[in-house]
């Protein structure tokens, strides 16, 4: 099933962290230390494959992670193993209804944010008692978030754990006792030159009242590559975000502020291409989903060097390369540097990037409406007039889908399907705003 599940995801070789997860899996408990952007997802989903049964029909695992982004993530990995066992995924923010609905034909494995799966277990809306394998994934995000309580209570309700697996992107001095990981196989791969991503480090000189025109220039200058601007504070992602509207450069914004479904469709525009650029907090430093980002700008300088760590790990991702650049005063040198680094030239008059050639289509029916992937893909190419390699990803949520299409076709393809049905129910389709 491993080999198969690899095929799917489209991976011909484990790398170092993997393959040391998956053999430490078969002797005891197992605690991965490894940056963040290493793959430890594969690491423990891997293991896992052996231990599930098809003759059980309640839950075999339970995947605790911090945040939703991170839930989500890990269960389109799973679904694209294809491994034939049912996921799900809880979360706040989510519709608490739909969960419960899920759970009534429960999934062998089961992935949350502590808050919510303690909710669930505090209603019962699943058994316990066949819970063999628990993973603790990002656990150190997951006590400074201030789960540990609810972490706590739910590890309590598990009575037929035989594996424990945890994973952290930092050190800690000790694991905490609730956790129930006595003995673990630790791996440490924090120092391993194998997963330290292959960053190269700018400088960009600018004083507190020229940040902004610094910036705008820098983004000018990195063209159409995908880039993460991070900011310590949420008006400063606002004041970028002001600017380069006015400026004519399409871009999205992500912080903690946000209602979820806008941070939702700000993510998926940044993964479909539809925006190269997207501003935010450190709320996206660990644990999202945003493949192939060429360039990490540091607007505001990170308060340490494990949030510098953080943040360059989003780019240079499994075996690729990226560029980190560090916008400062002439006089500033945080301690996680050793040495300033190389200077950005922005002499240059700044040319606006091209305009992406994605733009996203939003259909107004999602899983609920019994909607798939397939049945978009139908009534864009048939109805759409559009060829395969006109369309690009689709995401499909609960309540909505969304769809990359060329933005030169977009107008067209929208008026094309306008009063189309989708499983015969007519459904409102416009170009995503």
């Amino acid at each position: 099933m491993i080999k198969q599940s690899l095929q799917n995801l489209k991976i011909t070789a484990l790398n170092a962290m993997q393959e040391a997860a998956l053999a430490a899996a078969k002797k005891s408990d197992v605690i991965v230390l490894s940056p963040t952007g290493s793959g430890k997802t594969l690491g423990f989903l891997l293991p896992l494959l052996g231990n599930l049964q098809n003759d059980i029909a309640t839950v075999q695992a339970l995947i605790l992670v911090p945040s939703r982004e991170l839930a989500l993530q890990i269960e389109q990995v799973f679904k694209t193993m294809s491994t034939g066992f049912k996921v799900n995924c809880c979360y706040g923010g989510h519709d608490v209804k739909t969960e419960r609905n899920n759970l009534s034909h429960p999934p062998a494995v089961l992935i949350g944010t502590p808050g919510r799966i303690a909710h669930h277990l505090r209603r019962e809306s699943f058994s316990t008692h066949t819970i063999h394998t628990l993973i603790l994934d990002e656990f150190d995000k997951a006590l400074e978030f201030g789960f540990q309580e609810d972490m706590t209570y739910i590890i309590k309700q598990l009575p037929a754990i035989k594996k424990r697996m945890l994973t952290s992107a930092t050190k800690m001095d000790d694991i905490p006792s609730f956790t129930g990981i006595t003995k673990p196989i630790t791996l440490d791969y924090l120092t391993n030159a194998a997963t330290t991503p292959d960053i190269r480090q700018m400088a960009v000189i600018a004083e507190g009242e020229d940040k902004l025109e610094a910036v705008f220039a820098l983004l000018c200058k990195v063209g159409s590559d995908s880039t993460l601007v991070f900011c310590n504070h949420r008006d400063a992602v606002d004041r970028i975000s002001d600017l380069l509207w006015d400026m004519g450069i399409p871009h999205g914004i992500f912080h903690g502020g946000m209602e979820q479904d806008d941070r939702e469709r700000a993510l998926l525009k940044f993964r479909n291409g539809s925006h190269k650029i997207l501003i935010t907090t450190d709320l996206a430093s660990r644990g999202l989903d945003i493949p192939e980002i060429q360039n990490i700008v540091h607007y505001q300088l990170p308060h340490n060097e494990e949030a510098f760590l953080h943040r360059n790990g989003r780019t240079a991702r499994m075996h690729a390369k990226g560029t980190s650049y560090l916008m400062m005063a002439s006089d500033e040198k945080p301690s996680y540097l050793k040495e300033i680094p190389e200077m950005e030239d922005l002499s240059a008059e700044p040319v606006l990037p091209k305009l992406s050639p994605w733009a996203t289509v939003y259909i107004a029916a999602g899983k609920k409406d019994k909607i798939n992937k397939v049945d978009i893909v139908g009534l864009l190419l048939k109805k759409g007039e559009l060829t395969r390699d006109e369309l690009g990803l689709i995401e499909v949520l609960d309540n909505s889908s969304y769809a990359a299409v060329k933005r030169d076709l977009i107008e067209r393809t929208v008026q094309l399907v306008r009063g189309e049905k989708i499983k015969n129910k007519k459904i409102k389709i416009e170009i995503s705003r």
